[in-house]
């Protein structure tokens, strides 16, 4: 099994088009953010297509199309992403019904439920903690200490 990186992908597209837009580029295009995620333009699109359902980006038509962020960076945080990609839970429940003859398997879901409540509700308070804004300072602290220490 891998890690679900819809979070990852959604936070870095909207980290990179405020950056975009800082250095004077109204729109942001889903294959110029895919060279940054290095990914295929189509992923972005989805990404894009949740972010916009949720309210924190829009198309634009026509000429000069593309995507733009339609909140200022320090007013998203990464919870606002996280909903916005409709995760469902960070932990998931069996597919199907456990045996509910087995002890285990009439325990299991209540007992894990309990636990995964937990760390979604520690989970959430720490992405609403954390701006777009926050990570764009960070990640270009990253950049700098990079080209320092060459």
């Amino acid at each position: 099994m891998s890690a679900n990186s819809r979070l990852t992908v959604a936070v870095h597209v909207l980290t990179w088009m405020v950056l975009d837009r800082q250095g004077g580029n109204e729109v942001a295009t889903s294959e110029r953010i895919a060279s940054s995620v290095n990914t295929n333009p189509v992923v972005i699109r989805r990404c894009l297509g949740d972010l916009r359902k949720a309210g924190l980006v829009e198309a634009r038509r026509g000429t000069g199309a593309g995507w733009v962020v339609t909140r200022e960076p320090e007013t998203v945080t990464l919870l606002d992403v996280y909903e916005a990609l409709d995760e469902g839970g960070v932990f998931g429940m069996h597919n199907s019904e456990p045996n509910q003859s087995c002890p285990v398997g009439f325990g299991i879901r209540p007992t894990l439920r309990h636990v995964y409540d937990g760390v979604e509700d520690t989970m959430r308070k720490q992405l609403a903690g954390t701006t777009i804004a926050d990570v764009l300072r960070d990640v270009l602290a990253q950049e700098r200490a990079k080209s320092q220490a060459e």
